[in-house]
C-alpha cells in the first residue's frame, strides 16, 4: 500500500449486545491494517448488560485505542450521531454491533480512499460457518438476488439505487461536515443519511471485496419483526423524498397481496392441494433447494422454507400499512415494532 494512510475512526452503536460485540472486536484485531492509526468507538446507546464491563477490559489489553461513550437509549442514529460528534478521524468507518469485519476490510477500504475514488462507499455483507442454522438461511434470504439481494448491495449489477448502509459502510470527513449526522428516523436513518450524500453531488463507490459478516437476528421472531420494520421505514423514507421509493420496493408489498390473494381464491373454490401446491409451495421448495446448494448445507433447506416467507410476508404487510397510513390516510410518521424490538 502506498500513499497517504489517513487516521481512522470506526463507529459501532450497541445497544444490549455484549454477547456479539465480542465478536466484532476480535475481528478488528486481526486487521491486516495498521491499526495505530484507528480509533475503534463504541457508542453505547443505554445497555444495562455487562457492555461497559467488557469494553473496559478491552481498553486495557487493546492494540489499538477504544474509546467507550455512552447515553440514554434513543435509537441507533443518535448513538451513530454521538459517535460523529466524538471522532477524530479523516475517514470514518460504520459497522454495527452483530458484523464482524473480513481480515482485509480497512486494508481494502483505505486502498480505494488513497486512489481517491469515493467520496462514500459501502460493501457486502455475508455469512459465516460457524453462524447457527437460522441466521445461514437469513443469510441467504437477505443477500440473494431472488429475494433483496439486488436491492441491498450484493452484486455489481443491483436492480435498486445502491445506498451504503451502516453495517459497512465509509465516508470522508468532508462529507460528514458538509451534510450532517443521522436523522430521527427509527429506522431508515441510515439509507436517509446516504440519499442526502448522494443529493450532494459526492462519489459513492460500491466496493464488492470489502465484506463484512452479519450475524443479523437469532429468532425467527425477531428476523420478522425487522422485516416489517424494514418495510414501514421503506414507506417513510418515501415520504421524505420520493426517490428512495422506487417501483421494485412495491414488489415484497405486491407478492403479499397476491400471494393472500390466491389463497383466499383457493380455498373459497375448494382447489386440489397438488394445484395449491404447484402455483405455490413449488416455487418456494425450488429456492429453498438452490439456497442448501448455495450455501452447502442442506440444513438450511426446511428453515429457508419458513424464512423466505416470513421475509416478503413480514416485509409486506409492514410496507402497506405505513402506505395506506401515510399516503392514504396522509397520517405522521409510523414506527413499527419499538417495544421488545430485540426479543
Amino acid at each position: 500500500m502506498t500513499g497517504h494512510l489517513p487516521f481512522i475512526s470506526i463507529i459501532t452503536p450497541t445497544f444490549n449486545r455484549a454477547d456479539e460485540l465480542k465478536y466484532l472486536y476480535h475481528s478488528l484485531k486481526e486487521q491486516s491494517f495498521d491499526m495505530s492509526l484507528v480509533e475503534f468507538i463504541i457508542s453505547d446507546d443505554g445497555s444495562v448488560d455487562e457492555t461497559e464491563s467488557m469494553v473496559k477490559k478491552w481498553q486495557d489489553e487493546s492494540p489499538f485505542q477504544i474509546k467507550f461513550i455512552t447515553q440514554k437509549n434513543q435509537g441507533p442514529g443518535a448513538a451513530r450521531n454521538h459517535g460523529l460528534e466524538n471522532a477524530i478521524g479523516e475517514l470514518i468507518l460504520f459497522i454495527d454491533s452483530d458484523c464482524e469485519a473480513h481480515p482485509d476490510w480497512i486494508n481494502i477500504i483505505v486502498n480505494e480512499y488513497q486512489q481517491n475514488t469515493f467520496d462514500a462507499c459501502g460493501g457486502p455483507d455475508g455469512g459465516k460457518d460457524d453462524f447457527t442454522t437460522l441466521q445461514k438461511a437469513i443469510d441467504f434470504t437477505m443477500t440473494s438476488f431472488f429475494t433483496t439481494g439486488g436491492m441491498r448491495g450484493h452484486s455489481e449489477k443491483m436492480m435498486a439505487t445502491f445506498f451504503p448502509r451502516t453495517h459497512n459502510m465509509a465516508i470522508k470527513r468532508k462529507i460528514y461536515e458538509k451534510v450532517g449526522g443521522f436523522g430521527s428516523l427509527r429506522h431508515g436513518q441510515d439509507i436517509e443519511f446516504s440519499n442526502r450524500i448522494r443529493k450532494s453531488g459526492a462519489r459513492i463507490k460500491f466496493l464488492m471485496n470489502a465484506v463484512v459478516y452479519h450475524r443479523r437476528r437469532t429468532s425467527l421472531k425477531q428476523f420478522f419483526k425487522q422485516v416489517f420494520n424494514w418495510g414501514v421505514a421503506r414507506v417513510n423514507l418515501g415520504k421524505i423524498d420520493s426517490s428512495m421509493l422506487e417501483p421494485i420496493h412495491f414488489l415484497p408489498a405486491l407478492a403479499t397481496l397476491i400471494g393472500f390473494g390466491f389463497l383466499g381464491i383457493a380455498f373459497y373454490f375448494n382447489f386440489p392441494m397438488s394445484q395449491l401446491f404447484f402455483l405455490l409451495f413449488l416455487p418456494l421448495g425450488l429456492l429453498s433447494f438452490f439456497g442448501a446448494v448455495k450455501k452447502r448445507d442442506i440444513k438450511i433447506f426446511p428453515y429457508l422454507l419458513i424464512v423466505i416467507p416470513a421475509q416478503i410476508i413480514g416485509y409486506g404487510v409492514g410496507f402497506i400499512q405505513a402506505f395506506i397510513r401515510r399516503f392514504i390516510f396522509l397520517q405522521d410518521e409510523m414506527v413499527g415494532f419499538k417495544r421488545n424490538y430485540y426479543k
